[in-house]
């Protein structure tokens, strides 16, 4: 039996999932970022008919079209998008994979009889993306790349033994070959597949490299291209069903825990942790009840997992009983193995996830936030905010230099009320509504402004920052701007307060 191959291409994947939840009319497009220009990744029909192409610069595409609506592109929708296309595709094949950000490959060797011939096939899978709304080209072939490439141009079905001749019009770009070489090719007038066939391979190697001749024997049928899907991940879920019903705290958590040692366990054979789970407990009235908590980290205990569940289980109103429980593990991450025993410390940061789980799951974890340490001189660059429970916690780099204050906050004016040096800091001053005597003062720290980034609050150019020790007792973090021709109090302020 020869093999055979099915080639389905999604020219506007992207857009036309976007679009799914917020349909607009005319032109439209999906942006992405690369370096510092934004480039069109995906359009939309009405984008298409004004003239509009992929990877074009934004700038030249509303230039084209200035009505064009855009949106950034959301690269892991667009992959979740062609991961529940290849399980659907499934029907057609037990083999399918991924080809590219918007193709599937499936093998349907001894398939097409089902549907009536290969002609039927490729009928009902169009008319089946039809009614779901996308836009699709297949093309069934002996090889991958044939099959590939002619999906890409027109689609259509090779019959046993045409390779060749059925590629041969195709231009040498649908061999998937490198955009340099293919311009390579053109310029010597090797414009299409049928006069590279006839041409000696190690000429060709020699001068154009050895992918090409790899891809052009691949179409051919002379070199393998095996199709590997890949694994989908083990359903991470297990169910109870109870003989009597039950109603009590108490006996919903004792369910639990027999629900979350069967998961773990599951999670510790496969070496993956949570991240996020759901509890669905089902009454009698066949009314579902659902718990959801996240993790500040991938986690297997039982034990720490179910604590995080006890409040939401005691908000539940039970009814005339619950008859089914249900524990699904649906974000799910790596975590091997880690080394036990009497001589290894152990780990440090578990008393912290938990803490960070309580609160997030109250709060929110994007409310709960830790201190990054950041390369720059200037005190508000000097951190970053991140969520506690997708980051980790760094080591802040050895400071040098004069000490920095623990506490930061925005520039707030300081009013002198007693003279000195120019330059030096006021022998009194307030601030906040109060009166402060300065007893000793340190500096001056000087901090230049980045000129690689325009922030209004450093205009005014170079900083003096001083550490002052008052009489009252407080240790300010002062500065004022030396371009002042002279000392003013209007350009003293205060930043930052030492304990």
């Amino acid at each position: 039996m020869a093999r055979r191959l099915l080639s389905i291409w999604f020219p506007r994947l992207a857009s036309e999932t976007a679009l799914r939840r917020r349909p607009v009319e005319g032109p439209f497009a999906l942006v992405h970022r690369s370096g510092n220009v934004d480039h069109v990744c995906c359009l939309n029909r009405a984008a298409e008919t004004q003239g509009l192409q992929r990877g074009m610069a934004l700038a030249d595409a509303r230039a084209i079209c200035p009505g064009l609506i855009t949106r950034p592109a959301d690269l892991v929708r667009e992959a979740a998008a062609l991961a529940g296309l290849r399980r659907w595709a499934g029907r057609y094949s037990p083999m399918v994979a991924r080809d590219g950000a918007d193709g599937l490959i499936a093998d349907i060797t001894g398939v097409p009889h089902l549907f009536g011939g290969e002609a039927e096939l490729r009928a009902d899978l169009h008319a089946r993306l039809a009614r779901a709304g996308l836009t699709a080209e297949s093309a069934i072939a002996e090889t991958r790349s044939a099959a590939c490439a002619l999906a890409r141009h027109g689609g259509g079905i090779l019959p046993e033994g045409g390779l060749a001749e059925g590629i041969a019009s195709l231009p040498v770009g649908a061999l998937r070959i490198d955009r340099k070489v293919a311009e390579g090719l053109f310029r010597m007038g090797l414009k299409r597949v049928a006069d590279l066939i006839a041409l000696p391979r190690g000429p060709l190697a020699r001068r154009f490299g050895s992918d090409l001749v790899l891809r052009l024997d691949q179409a051919l049928g002379t070199q393998p291209e095996p199709v590997s899907p890949e694994a989908d991940l083990p359903y991470f879920g297990v169910r109870m069903t109870l003989p009597e019903p039950i109603g009590l705290t108490a006996d919903v958590m004792a369910g639990l825990d027999r629900l979350l040692g069967r998961l773990c366990a599951a999670l510790a054979r496969h070496q993956r942790g949570a991240r996020r789970l759901r509890l669905e407990l089902q009454r009698v009235d066949r009314e579902t009840a659902q718990i959801e908590i996240g993790l500040a980290r991938p986690m297997r205990d039982p034990d720490r997992i179910s604590a995080l569940f006890a409040k939401g289980v005691g908000e539940v109103e039970a009814g005339f009983g619950i008859e089914m429980m249900r524990l699904v593990a649906h974000v799910t991450e790596d975590l091997p193995p880690e080394q036990i025993g009497e001589n290894v410390v152990p780990c440090e940061t578990d008393a912290l996830a938990d803490l960070f789980s309580t609160l997030g799951n109250r709060l929110g974890f994007d409310r709960v936030l830790r201190l990054l340490p950041a390369q720059s001189n200037i005190p508000e660059r000097s951190f970053l905010l991140a969520p506690a429970a997708y980051s980790v916690a760094e080591t802040p780099p050895l400071h040098q230099g004069p000490a920095r204050p623990i506490m930061i906050f925005s520039p707030e004016p300081v009013r002198a009320r007693g003279g000195g040096r120019p330059g030096d800091p006021p022998s009194a001053f307030r601030w906040r509504n109060m009166s402060f005597t300065t007893l000793r003062a340190t500096g001056p720290e000087r901090i230049a402004p980045e000129w690689w980034f325009d922030d209004p609050a450093w205009r005014t150019g170079l900083r003096d920052y001083w550490r002052v020790e008052t009489r009252e007792g407080l240790r300010l973090w002062l500065f004022h701007t030396p371009q002042a021709a002279a000392w003013s109090a209007q350009h003293w302020f205060a930043q930052g307060e030492f304990p």
